[in-house]
């Protein structure tokens, strides 16, 4: 392997530690609030519209034990990100996301397109190729594109949803999501 490929590889793999996220590092992670599951296990679709710095709906409330279908529909011009995790999380997360972006592995409509068939991505429900980084709480999706991530929430919790490419959090581009008992 080729050594400039090392960084690249590092950058792709990394999962940081976050004590409140209940995981570890990894591939084999454990969210405290829930995990992902397939379409078909879906109890509920909820469509998320993704714009410039927005989600709409701004606020989701789903119940504990319910598994829910995300069909995310990018209606902006940007690349985004739908992630479901805490404030703490997505703050780490977000650093993950800088260090991709210094090494040219974003841009603001999508992700460098390079072999990614060795490093984690994948397509989107449909297989038209909408890239996503591997972390299975959250989904990127470029501009004009459709994605889904479904998720069974395991207890009551108050989360967010949110876009963690530089500046797009900051802007306000998360929304809440309530889990009730």
């Amino acid at each position: 392997m080729s050594a400039h490929l090392l960084p690249l590889l590092a950058v792709l793999f990394a999962t940081p530690a976050l004590a409140d996220a209940g995981h570890a590092q990894g591939h084999s992670q454990h969210y405290d609030f829930g995990h992902p599951a397939g379409a078909a296990e879906a109890t509920r679709s909820v469509e998320i519209r993704m714009g410039e710095m927005f989600y709409g709906p701004a606020s989701l409330q789903v119940k504990a034990g319910e598994t829910v279908r995300f069909v995310l529909k990018n209606e902006g011009s940007l690349l985004h990100e739908f992630g479901l995790g805490s404030a703490a999380m997505h703050a780490e997360h977000q650093k993950q996301m800088a260090r991709m972006l210094e090494q040219g592995l974003l841009t603001p409509t999508g992700m460098a397109h390079r072999d990614h068939a060795h490093m984690g991505h994948g397509t989107d429900a449909g297989g038209h190729g909408m890239l996503q980084h591997d972390d299975p709480n959250s989904v990127l999706v470029e501009p004009g594109k459709n994605a889904e991530l479904t998720w069974t929430f395991t207890r009551a919790a108050e989360l967010e949803f949110a876009c963690n490419i530089p500046g797009h959090y900051q802007a306000g581009m998360a929304g809440r999501l309530r889990i009730v008992p």
